[in-house]
């Protein structure tokens, strides 16, 4: 792939476009700064994950939650930690009393170039029982810590995906000491 050959744009929709440059194809997104995600961990140790119909993967994903930054004009310019903790409110009805970021990175660079930021979520409190944007199907799911390994490997052996950016998070937390052994 030569950086100095042409981009064609193939198509595009409200938040990504697919370009082809050279033989590469691969998506962008557009109308965003990025994504916010969270590993979020209750005071009683359980994560909190979501689980979304994904249309790419044509079934439910187990993710951590997480959404795009400054996607729609009321929300132009926000901070990613402040979409973090919308996204957050939004995805699990918990508000966070600490967000601090952990990493920022690309999710799928031979895909995409969508950049995310995971931060840690604690001191969360439940605000709200109404989950999603009114656009979105989710599922909260608050795993204890000591049986999220039991808990993912059950979901993957029943043919359920999991975003590998869940296995990123309980990285942070292993590093962090907050994961039980």
């Amino acid at each position: 792939m030569g950086i100095h050959e042409p981009i064609e744009n193939l198509g595009e929709g409200k938040f990504l476009r697919l370009l082809r440059r050279g033989r590469w194809e691969y998506a962008e997104r557009t109308n965003t700064a990025g994504a916010a995600g969270l590993v979020a961990v209750t005071d009683d140790g359980r994560l909190l994950l979501v689980e979304q119909p994904r249309a790419a993967l044509q079934k439910k994903c187990i993710e951590l939650p997480a959404g795009l930054v400054g996607d729609e004009a009321h929300f132009a310019g926000e901070a990613f930690a402040q979409a973090a903790r919308r996204e957050l409110v939004e995805e699990t009805g918990y508000e966070a009393k600490h967000i601090e970021p952990l990493c920022t990175g690309v999710a799928t660079p031979g895909m995409s170039n969508e950049v995310i930021t995971l931060f840690l979520a604690t001191g969360l409190k439940r605000v709200s029982t109404q989950l999603g944007d009114g656009h979105e199907e989710i599922t909260l799911h608050e795993v204890p810590l000591r049986d999220v390994d039991a808990w993912l490997g059950a979901r993957t052996a029943r043919g359920e995906a999991v975003d590998v950016k869940v296995y990123s998070g309980l990285y942070f937390l292993l590093r962090r000491g907050l994961f039980p052994r």
